[in-house]
Formats: structure tokens, C-alpha cells, sequence
């Protein structure tokens, strides 16, 4: 019997889907999610049904879902599991650490979870505000004119933006521009922004070690200022944006 087993993502940036067997992850595949839905999904009596054989998926035994948002479509053939559940078991999977917090940073929202003896006991999370998370990086990075793997290398004397809101924050941020400051200063300042959102999320539930996962965990500044700021070991797993996935598959 086949022993492949698909986990499934369905994120609100992108679809992810890891393909594990025997515990380990033999490919991995991201697509955006747009496109994703328009080409190889349709609603079909609330479920989500899958064109499997346009995307050439290999044959499998199982497959497992999550994703984005509380109205999550239960894939036709497979199972559902909660986001949150899914994250961690992703984190305990990928990095072997039994008591952590999880900061997942996305594409639209962010969530942090505090892990004791592998167990999750407390969590809070953000998706009506898109100020910390990944959208907001890719939105301020296109106001400055350069791309998102250039702003994250940037975190020395941030330009102070004191908007908390995406919205108004492009236009504080245009307004910075306009007053002259460098660009390596405001791309500091952009980051320090998604920091300050987090912060005090983090501190109600902080542990010695930060698991950070998302798409955003990709970002250098933003590592280096949380752990700077919060005097914590940060840990970045091998495949930070696929660990809700992975969470699915283990």
C-alpha cells in the first residue's frame, strides 16, 4: 500500500502541500492561492474538491488539511484539523523542543501559542488586522520601491512609524519618505513595526524559546529584533512557511 501521506495548507497567501512518508518529507509544492482555487479547486456541496490529476500530485494514502480563517472548507476525500493544532504539531515535528512559543507570522494574520510538555495551553491570535503579518511587509516594501528579501536585511536605527494600522501605516510611511530619511532606515522601521505589534502578545505568554514560522520568519530583521528585544533563543525550523503543513502530514 502506498504510504504517502499529503498535508495540505490552504493559507490565505499560498497553498502549501508537503508529501511525507515514513515521517519524512520527500517533496514539497507552493502555490499561490488565487490561482490555486481558480485552477485546481471547486466548491462542491461545501466540500473542497481537488483536481488532483491536473496537478500531477503522486498517489497517496491519506491527506489532511488546515488553513486560513474559521471557515475552512473540509477537502472531498480527506480530513480537516484546526490551524492551531496543526502549527504545533508542525513546530514539535520540526524542531523536536517539548515547551516553546509559536509566533506564526502569514500572509494575513498572526498567532502565538504557548507549547508545555508538547501540549498547547494557552494561544491568542490576530487575523483582523493585517499590520503583523506578511501582507504588510510586501505592501511597505512596494512603497519603498524594493523588494520584501531586501527590506529584511535591515534593522539598525528604524525610522520611527508610529501608525499601528497597514492602511494609514503606507502613508506615514510615504510622509517618512518625503522628509528625506535613507531607505536602509526606513526599511528598519518597517520591521521594527511588525515588531512592536507582536511584542506584547509575546511577553503574556513568553518561554526561553521563541519558535518563529511563517513566511515572515524568513525576515533577518525581524529575528534579530525579537530576539534582541525579548532576550530569548529565536528558532527558525528548515521549512518555516510549509509548517502548518507538515503539521497536517506527521
Amino acid at each position: 500500500m502506498n504510504a504517502v501521506k499529503i498535508g495540505l495548507d490552504l493559507g490565505s497567501r499560498y497553498v502549501k502541500a508537503v508529501f511525507m512518508e515514513a515521517g519524512q518529507m520527500q517533496e514539497h509544492r507552493l502555490y499561490d492561492t488565487l490561482t490555486f482555487y481558480r485552477q485546481f479547486g471547486r466548491k462542491v456541496h461545501d466540500e473542497l474538491v481537488i483536481d488532483q490529476a491536473a496537478l500531477a500530485w503522486p498517489a497517496y494514502q491519506e491527506i489532511v488539511a488546515t488553513g486560513y480563517g474559521r471557515n475552512l472548507l473540509r477537502v472531498a476525500g480527506g480530513r480537516t484539523i484546526p490551524e492551531l493544532r496543526a502549527h504545533v504539531q508542525g513546530a514539535l515535528a520540526q524542531t523536536g523542543l517539548r515547551d516553546f512559543t509559536l509566533l506564526d507570522l502569514g500572509g494575513q494574520d498572526s498567532k502565538v501559542i504557548q507549547v508545555a510538555g508538547g501540549r498547547m495551553v494557552d494561544f491568542r491570535t490576530n487575523d483582523k488586522c493585517a499590520a503583523s503579518s506578511g501582507r504588510y511587509l510586501e505592501n511597505m516594501a512596494t512603497v519603498l520601491g524594493v523588494d520584501v528579501t531586501w527590506l529584511g536585511q535591515h534593522w539598525e536605527d528604524p525610522v520611527e512609524l508610529s501608525s499601528t494600522c497597514a492602511v494609514f501605516g503606507e502613508s506615514e510611511l510615504i510622509g517618512r519618505i518625503v522628509e528625506g530619511h535613507e531607505l536602509e532606515r526606513l526599511a528598519a522601521g518597517v520591521n521594527y513595526t511588525i515588531v512592536k505589534r507582536v511584542e506584547p502578545l509575546l511577553r503574556e505568554m513568553l518561554s526561553p524559546a521563541l519558535v518563529f514560522t511563517g513566511g515572515v520568519a524568513y525576515n533577518q530583521a525581524v529575528r534579530h529584533m525579537l530576539a534582541t528585544m525579548l532576550g530569548v533563543e529565536v528558532i527558525v525550523p528548515e521549512y518555516p512557511q510549509l509548517n502548518g503543513a507538515i503539521g497536517c502530514a506527521v
